[in-house]
């Protein structure tokens, strides 16, 4: 399947927001309730959110929205030495199961290693999700280990999984 990463566009905004709107979009895994997209809606007036702290992207799959992938700074001591890119990906549910999030994985850390300074590149999932594991394996990333009772989703506490890539 033809998967690129590029800019989002203002009716991408709608899009994410529809997937947004229950856990049948989201998937169960990235279900958080209810969210305003109100922030995000400004972020991209203000920068087409692409920010030097982060930054969204399309996952464009035969020219429709497959998702997104966004990226964030996570410090590890002094901001202006010890930082790395967090990621994190939504695939809406008619790509999943087809490479769209190993592909798209795989070329946003080529983006960022290309465009930024960044040594590290992390990304967590919850230790239920195998699909995204397999991802992040496929995209080259390295299990570190489980960070327990880190997020808060479903009326309860879920362990999850810190994995990274480091530039080659």
């Amino acid at each position: 399947m033809n998967v690129s990463l590029r800019p989002v566009r203002e009716a991408d905004l709608d899009v994410f927001e529809e997937h947004g709107a229950g856990p049948k979009g989201t998937g169960e895994l990235q279900w958080f309730g209810h969210r305003s997209l109100h922030v995000m809606r400004r972020e991209f007036e203000a920068n087409g959110l692409l920010g030097p702290e982060g930054g969204y992207l399309t996952i464009d799959a035969r020219s429709d929205v497959a998702g997104w992938v966004r990226w964030s700074q996570r410090l590890w001591g002094p901001a202006h030495t010890s930082w790395c890119w967090t990621l994190a990906i939504v695939v809406f549910p008619r790509y999943r199961g087809k490479g769209v999030g190993s592909r798209a994985h795989r070329d946003l850390v080529d983006y960022l290693f290309a465009h930024t300074r960044a040594e590290r590149i992390e990304a967590i999932t919850d230790v239920t999700n195998l699909a995204e594991q397999g991802a992040l394996a496929n995209a080259g990333f390295e299990r570190e280990g489980v960070i327990r009772r880190a997020q808060w989703r479903g009326g309860r506490w879920h362990d999850q999984l810190l994995y990274s890539v480091l530039r080659p």
